[in-house]
């Protein structure tokens, strides 16, 4: 979690903003994107679709992130220091939906417009939110997930996180869904591996040693999924992994059967529109509050289709 030295830090640095939002140079907008992280490919994807934006759009767009996605504190850090540049607007996927709230305040404040993207913040900050419907989505995986077992049977979730917006969501849309529609379907438990794929395959393995007649686990993002994948390769176990995201690995795992199918977001999407809104309300313009970039279920079966090839990445 953040330290009171760095949020307070961090409120120091804001504090010295003027309240005039500025431009990086000349009369160039400057749109600040702070992600959750940086190293996995959705995070690549969706600076792809930021980059796209700003060349459109003619402004200068940066995109940073922590090394990991439990690293809050050097998050905060890197927020605070966006905001005294005096952006524009700023693009921010929150790793805990409180911790910024704070240091958000104090752009509000500074009439710096919030552009929330991937992750929401429990509050109305920002103006804007450009993100999947986590919820629908992850109800769709454990439709896929059931069907997939015979609609009865043992089987657990690898989750991200519990403190950002998306993995509250997606753990949440999974588990109320297979609660509602599929009741001879047991989630024996939920684990939080935050998002890194070596510590989610130990967390798989432990699952499958303690659960050996569980039938399937649903990785949360693209760190989950690939450790729930190595965690059943590595114990010899026949599971049904789905996931969520694609990159490399999890196509990989899709096409040569380890994975049975999952959850694909438009991260290009995400980032483009996200800077799309944050232009739009750095001038004063109207945006719309909720920007729902979609979600698709994608298996063997169709992984090649153009639809689902184009929001598929690497």
């Amino acid at each position: 979690m953040f330290t009171r030295r760095t949020l307070l830090g961090a409120v120091a640095a804001v504090s010295l903003l003027a309240g005039a939002t500025g431009a990086g140079a000349a009369d160039k907008l400057y749109v600040p994107l702070i992600s959750k992280g940086f190293q996995h490919q959705f995070w690549q994807a969706v600076k792809a679709g930021a980059d796209k934006a700003g060349a459109e759009l003619g402004v200068e767009v940066s995109f940073e992130g922590p090394d990991n996605e439990s690293q809050v504190d050097k998050q905060i850090d890197m927020l605070a220091a966006a905001l005294a540049k005096k952006p524009a607007a700023i693009g921010f996927a929150a790793l805990d939906s409180q911790a910024a709230i704070p240091l958000l305040k104090q752009a509000q404040d500074a009439k710096i417009p919030v552009i929330a993207f991937d992750s929401g913040v429990d509050s109305d900050i920002p103006v804007a939110t450009a993100s999947t419907d986590n919820i629908a989505a992850a109800a769709l995986a454990a439709d896929k997930m059931a069907s997939l077992i015979g609609d009865a049977g043992k089987v657990a979730v690898v989750a991200h996180d519990q403190t950002s917006r998306t993995g509250v969501d997606r753990r949440d849309g999974f588990v109320n869904r297979m609660k509602e529609a599929h009741p001879n379907v047991e989630i024996v438990t939920i684990e939080y591996g935050g998002g890194d794929h070596l510590k989610s395959t130990e967390i798989t393995k432990a699952i499958l040693t303690a659960n050996p007649d569980i039938k399937g686990i649903f990785g949360t993002n693209e760190g989950s999924a690939i450790g729930v994948v190595n965690g059943v390769k590595e114990s010899g176990a026949k599971v049904v992994v789905v996931g969520y995201d694609s990159g490399k690995a999890q196509k990989d795992a899709i096409r040569d059967g380890t994975m049975a199918g999952a959850i694909t977001q438009n991260p290009v999407g995400i980032g483009y529109e996200t800077v799309k809104a944050a232009v739009a309300a750095s001038k004063g313009e109207k945006v719309e509050k909720n920007i729902d970039t979609g979600f698709f279920w994608y298996d063997k079966t169709n992984i090649d289709a153009p639809e689902i090839s184009a929001v598929l990445y690497d």
